[in-house]
């Protein structure tokens, strides 16, 4: 026992003399009496027992000959996360989990030192006769509290000493990683053991607080805390309370350079009591440890929001990334399936096959229209077969331009390219460019292109609402976010979706063992113009004189198409202007033009025909049929054809009318009755001049003029005087409401040579409908004495213009002789004018007493 107190009192010797350090906060040696010999043998057992219990008050109680040491790196930091479970929707106590992974390590032989009362007992020298009473296990702060019982006549600080030069020699290492070492130091103040979410960090908050109520308080110095806290790891930096503030109680903060250094500092400096003579003050002062952290909560949110020219932009890439990333192959995918019919039920096999078997067996009205339909259309085709064929003979080349189908509303255009020319052919693309240019507002509209070609999903609420934000951060930070987007780049977004998905249409059937498999995709659609998809876009530069845009992105997407090798593409048009667009994307080619007319007499006559004979073989009995095919009044037919005309619209009209019995002079008639009422309500009576490019007085000349003579010519009627530009009607002159009134099909203009020259009625049944208004002498009357009065407004205006010019001729000074040829040419035509005017008056006074007298 001797030997181990000298060996004891020579440690501590030479510890103070290498650090400079005396006791502190201790009792002074008694020289008298060896240092451990008063040291019972009871001393000598160690405890082999653990708590992972926190005492209720929080604080753990020392009793005479009681002192505290703290150990860490007995348990990985990352431990400290089971705290946090508490939060979750099940409740799992740390106390337990602690208990149970305390016991298993205990029990696990295989993690040698993983003991806790074995690292305790190891971090203590043998020389060292002390009893340790109590371990309390700090899962938050990765060590545990060791509660020791030693002689009354040795310190704590003597104590702490040795087990500072032990560790150093020894460096027990932790269970969890050989690279650190295990430490331990005294604890001097009264730790307070907590199981609250508060977790470690590398900065303390030190506050002053009084050692009892009311009482005062010393600020302790940078000196002060230097000197109390170094011995537990390298400070970083010690930062006083500021000046200026007035926060109670007064504080500094202690940065170490570790984590494990400022566990160590809190854990045996809480609480501890800073006497007079070190700085505390007269009555002392408390020290109160708690772990701030270095990041300051919303610092990101507020940094977000602080940072709008930064974050913005940044959210918006992300965004378009993700769409492209995530929605881009969807819609792709989508398209697809809309080209290939493979979610369309119709498209089904299965559903055709029942579908024939039905109609087999129910001869309904529905199946007995389509097959009289499909016969008076086999007239139409034989005619036409020579178009049919050249159209599939350009879809079999590789020439990189376009395919028009031009022809007016009704003459079939649509259904000679899809039902025939198209017929049985995959990939077939149907695009209507009449329900987007219809379209009100820019969501409308993408919505509908989209759904044209399947393109989904598609937000096209998103683009208002995108709209708004942008508009939103502009007046907040001075310059749009872009999130919005354009109508022109949301449309180009569609088209270029269209085209990667008809791409892969056209390389799906590729081989790779073929014989051209080394040339690229290019190239192989380039070799192979039959693999393209067909693009067939209906209805194009319908109402194109209210906007264009549309029209100008879908043929800058169709002439990519088509030069790239992508697809063929074929236009549909009632348009006779078609070029000017179509050249704007393709000003270097010749576009392929189909031109569709209405069809002769006799193919009208067959189309008739054929519709009645699939009527009579849809019927039932012999007598019906029989009595249908002799009907008598089949001898007006001719007669009726030659008024109605070629157009298949009517003619099918026609055919529908007669199988309801009605005779052809009938059915004829009333199909003029429609066609004049549709000509009063469209181009002259519910005429609204705002939207409109021309006046009634202007179609009514041409409906008169029209109903006298088959055709006019083009230039003559631009001199007359109803088609000069009026004051209340600037824009409605000449070849302007000329152009608007063939776009709303009521004329057409026939070219010669690339220029017009001569102007005949929309269809063919017009004509007949322009002597019925003319017949109508109460409209006749109504319409001619509008049309004077506009005359008698031109020619009044020439006369006051005259009379103008003549006064101020008149006021000049000696009338000289230069001005009176002048003067004698407006006296002849004020003359003329008058004239004019005087028989107009008489003219318009007969239609007026027309007005009084008839109904």
């Amino acid at each position: 026992m001797l030997g181990s107190t000298t060996a004891l009192r020579t440690l501590l010797a030479r510890h103070r003399s290498q650090t400079g350090y005396a006791s502190w906060k201790s009792l002074p040696l008694r020289r008298s009496a060896p240092l451990l010999s008063v040291i019972p043998r009871k001393y000598g057992q160690r405890l082999k027992s653990t708590s992972s219990q926190i005492p209720k008050d929080g604080h753990i109680e020392e009793g005479p000959n009681e002192s505290l040491l703290f150990i860490d790196n007995i348990f990985p930091l990352k431990l400290t996360t089971l705290i946090g479970w508490t939060s979750l929707p099940f409740y799992i106590d740390p106390e337990k989990v602690l208990h149970r992974l305390l016991k298993q390590l205990h029990d696990d032989k295989r993690i040698p030192g993983a003991d806790l009362l074995a690292i305790a007992q190891r971090t203590l020298p043998d020389s060292l006769s002390i009893q340790i009473k109590r371990v309390l296990p700090r899962l938050k702060e990765g060590g545990a509290y060791v509660k020791i019982l030693h002689d009354p006549n040795v310190s704590p600080p003597d104590i702490e000493n040795v087990l500072q030069e032990y560790l150093e020699k020894k460096s027990p290492k932790p269970w969890f990683n050989p690279f650190l070492s295990i430490r331990s130091h005294l604890v001097r103040g009264r730790p307070w053991l907590e199981d609250l979410q508060r977790f470690t960090s590398r900065r303390l908050k030190v506050e002053f607080l009084p050692t009892t109520p009311g009482a005062e308080v010393a600020e302790l110095p940078e000196e002060a805390l230097y000197t109390l806290f170094r011995r537990y790891g390298k400070l970083a930096d010690i930062t006083p309370q500021p000046a200026a503030s007035k926060d109670l109680p007064k504080y500094a903060t202690l940065n170490y350079g570790y984590i494990r250094d400022a566990i160590m500092a809190k854990s045996c400096m809480h609480g501890f009591v800073v006497s007079e003579a070190e700085g505390g003050g007269k009555n002392g002062t408390l020290l109160k440890l708690v772990y701030e952290q270095r990041v300051k909560p919303h610092v990101l949110r507020e940094w977000i929001f602080s940072h709008p020219r930064i974050v913005v932009p940044i959210v918006a890439a992300l965004l378009a990334s993700i769409t492209v990333a995530v929605f881009d192959p969807i819609r792709t995918f989508f398209i697809k399936s809309h080209v290939t019919s493979t979610f369309h039920i119709t498209e089904n096999r299965i559903y055709k096959w029942f579908r024939s078997q039905l109609m087999r067996a129910n001869e309904i009205l529905t199946f007995k229209h389509h097959k009289g339909e499909d016969a008076g259309l086999s007239a139409v085709w034989d005619d036409r077969r020579g178009d049919i064929e050249q159209i599939r003979t350009w879809l079999m080349e590789t020439a990189d331009t376009f395919i028009v189908v031009q022809g007016p509303r009704g003459s079939g255009k649509r259904e000679l390219v899809l039902n025939e020319a198209l017929k049985d052919r995959r990939n077939t693309l149907l695009i209507d460019c009449k329900p987007i240019q219809e379209a009100r507002g820019d969501s409308s509209t993408i919505f509908a292109a989209a759904r044209e070609v399947g393109y989904r999903p598609v937000f096209s609420w998103m683009n208002t609402f995108s709209s708004m934000i942008d508009l939103a951060a502009q007046g907040t930070i001075g310059t749009k976010t872009g999130f919005s987007e354009t109508l022109d780049s949301q449309l180009q977004k569609i088209w270029q979706n269209t085209t990667n998905a008809l791409k892969e249409l056209a390389l799906e059937g590729r081989k790779k063992d073929a014989k051209d498999s080394e040339l690229g995709d290019d190239e192989y659609l380039e070799a192979h113009p039959e693999r393209r998809p067909v693009v067939v876009i209906d209805n194009f530069l319908h109402k194109s004189q209210e906007s264009s845009v549309v029209y100008d992105k879908i043929s800058e997407w169709a002439a990519g198409l088509t030069t790239a090798n992508v697809a063929h593409v074929i236009f549909l048009t009632n348009d006779v202007s078609f070029s000017k667009s179509l050249s704007k994307a393709l000003p270097d080619r010749v576009f392929r033009q189909v031109s569709l007319g209405d069809c002769s007499p006799e193919v009208a006559k067959r189309f008739v025909v054929n519709h009645l004979k699939a009527d009579i073989e849809g019927t039932d009995t012999e007598k019906e049929a029989l009595a249908s095919q002799h009907r008598e009044d089949l001898n007006q037919l001719d007669d009726c054809i030659d008024i109605l005309g070629g157009r298949l619209t009517d003619l099918e009209f026609l055919a529908r009318r007669i199988k309801t019995g009605e005779t052809p002079k009938k059915a004829v008639h009333e199909i003029i009755d429609q066609s004049a009422s549709e000509i009063l309500k469209m181009y002259i009576l519910d005429l609204d001049r705002a939207t409109r490019s021309w006046t009634p007085e202007q179609a009514w000349l041409l409906i008169k003029s029209l109903a006298t003579t088959p055709s006019l010519r083009y230039n003559e009627l631009l001199l007359s005087d109803t088609f000069k530009p009026s004051s209340s009607s600037p824009d409605s002159g000449g070849e302007t409401a000329l152009h608007a009134l063939e776009q709303a099909e009521l004329i057409t203009i026939l070219s010669l040579n690339g220029r017009p020259h001569s102007i005949k009625p929309g269809k063919p049944v017009y004509a007949a409908a322009f002597q019925q208004l003319v017949n109508d002498t109460v409209l006749k009357a109504r319409l001619d004495l509008a049309v004077l009065g506009q005359l008698i407004g031109i020619e009044n205006r020439a006369i006051e213009k005259a009379e103008g010019e003549l006064a101020l001729l008149g006021n000049l000074l000696g009338n000289p002789s230069e001005v009176r040829a002048r003067a004698k040419w407006l006296l002849a035509k004020m003359q003329k004018s008058q004239a004019a005017v005087e028989g107009w008056e008489r003219e318009s006074a007969g239609l007026k007493e027309v007005l009084r007298k008839e109904f």
